[in-house]
């Protein structure tokens, strides 16, 4: 008896823990890729390293891509589809969005760099994309980030030839907005 007691306290303390495992993953990967800059994820930094050598005289074009869930009545873009960059050197890229409903909606974005391979070599200083954005019924907000290109990228084997960069957005609505709209349409 003692022993069938040992063996469901053993599986109960395994469940919680996978549980909470599953629960904790999502933020922990999250997290694991802004650092490492892995699956296209541009890393998170304060400061600018300035470029040198061979590589203070590199310029990249990076293409700035926008998009929007269809669940989200917002109109997103940049008004500049390309820009000249030069590695080491920290730009400022400032996309619009709009909300064309009418109501105000919170929108959460998310981002990734292509090709996956550049993304460590993409760091984001600051960006709309780190917090929620909420725009009332028919407003236009400006939504900036600035980033630098590290020049790391011309040491890499896997990235020294590479000339193009694509930046790229996509709006959600944000949890919140979504499960407004889902209680809405219960009822």
């Amino acid at each position: 008896m003692v022993r069938n007691r040992r063996v469901g306290l053993m599986l109960g303390v395994g469940v919680v823990a996978m549980l909470g495992l599953a629960y904790a993953s999502v933020p922990l990967y999250k997290l694991f890729c802004q650092v490492t800059g892995y699956g296209g994820t541009p890393k998170i930094g304060a400061f600018v390293e300035k470029a040198t050598g061979a590589a203070a005289g590199r310029i990249m074009t990076v293409m700035l891509d926008a998009n929007v869930n269809k669940d989200l009545k917002w109109d997103f873009a940049s008004p500049v589809n390309t820009m000249r960059v030069h590695l080491g050197e920290e730009v400022l890229a400032i996309y619009t969005a709009r909300n064309y409903g009418n109501v105000a909606v919170t929108g959460t974005a998310t981002f990734n760099v292509t090709p996956f391979k550049a993304a460590e070599y993409i760091t984001k200083i600051d960006c709309f994309c780190f917090t929620e954005q909420r725009l009332e019924a028919g407003q236009e907000m400006p939504m900036p980030v600035s980033f630098y290109i590290d020049p790391e990228i011309m040491n890499d084997p896997n990235t020294k030839d590479l000339e193009n960069i694509v930046l790229s957005y996509t709006f959600f609505p944000s949890r919140k907005t979504a499960a407004m709209k889902t209680g809405d349409d219960k009822g």
